[in-house]
Parts: structure tokens; sequence; C-alpha cells
């Protein structure tokens, strides 16, 4: 897993009020060679978002101070984030959040708990492909082999 993806490391905003996985996404994620800029609240993430253009955002949907679909209905709004990427990693399974996750912009839906190397796979997938609208990429399943 130590395969970087590109020459350049791709920037990916985690968001995710969870200190023990936002750590493991984290390091997940620069095994790949990307850089991970994590965050625990959804205004800390938005306010960096103001002066940075990632290659890619990771949102939880439940924050402490903001709800995730907010964060990924502003993010939106933003023309330079047209073309960005954006996975939900969520505890919510239902359909219906699903289906407003990616009804709003999301590009990607993965489930919690996850299984590390599909979370990874689905952020490769997307970077690899860039945003095209109406081209998802979900996984809502619960495995024992997982990571919570």
């Amino acid at each position: 897993m130590s395969e970087a993806l590109t020459s350049t490391a791709p920037k990916i905003v985690v968001v995710d009020d969870d200190h023990e996985l936002l750590k493991l996404i984290s390091m997940l994620l620069r095994r790949i060679g990307a850089e991970a800029h994590a965050f625990s609240h959804g205004q800390e993430a938005l306010a960096f978002l103001q002066d940075e253009t990632p290659d890619m955002v990771v949102l939880d949907l439940m924050l402490p101070d903001v709800d995730g679909l907010e964060i990924l209905r502003q993010i939106r709004a933003q023309p330079r984030f047209e073309t960005m990427p954006i996975l939900i990693l969520s505890a919510k399974a239902d359909p219906n959040t699903i289906r407003q996750g990616l009804d709003q912009g999301a590009d990607g839906y993965v489930t919690k708990p996850y299984i590390a190397n599909s979370l990874i796979d689905r952020v490769r997938l997307l970077l690899r492909v860039g945003r095209q609208p109406g081209a998802t990429v979900e996984q809502p399943s619960h495995n024992p082999s997982h990571l919570s």
C-alpha cells in the first residue's frame, strides 16, 4: 500500500469528529502518497477551504458544529470546487441519507464501519477519474474485517 498516486501528492481534506478515526484515515492516505489535512470540526475545514483548493474531500455527516450535508452544500456552491470529488464517510447507512448526500453533490458514499482497502480504493478511483456528475461510488456494507 505504499504506491504513490501521482508524482505530486494529492491534497485531501478529511473531516470527521472521531479523532482516532481521523488519525487512521490520515495515515492510510499518507501511505498512498496523499497529503492529508485533518479537521474534527466542519467550520475548521470550511475556513481551510477559503484559502486552499484540495484535490478531494472525505466528509463525515455527523459533526459537532455543522451538519455534514450543509458543508457539502457550501462546498458545492463555490464554482472552484465544481470538479473536486467529495466522498462521504458516515455511520448513517439509511438509503434516504445516502441518496440525499449523492443528490447534493457527493461523488461517493462509504458507510462506517468500513474496510480500509475499500475506502482507499474509492479514494484512488475518485482521484483518478475526478468529478463526473451523475457517476457515483457507493459502498454501504458492513463486514467483520472492518475498521470503525
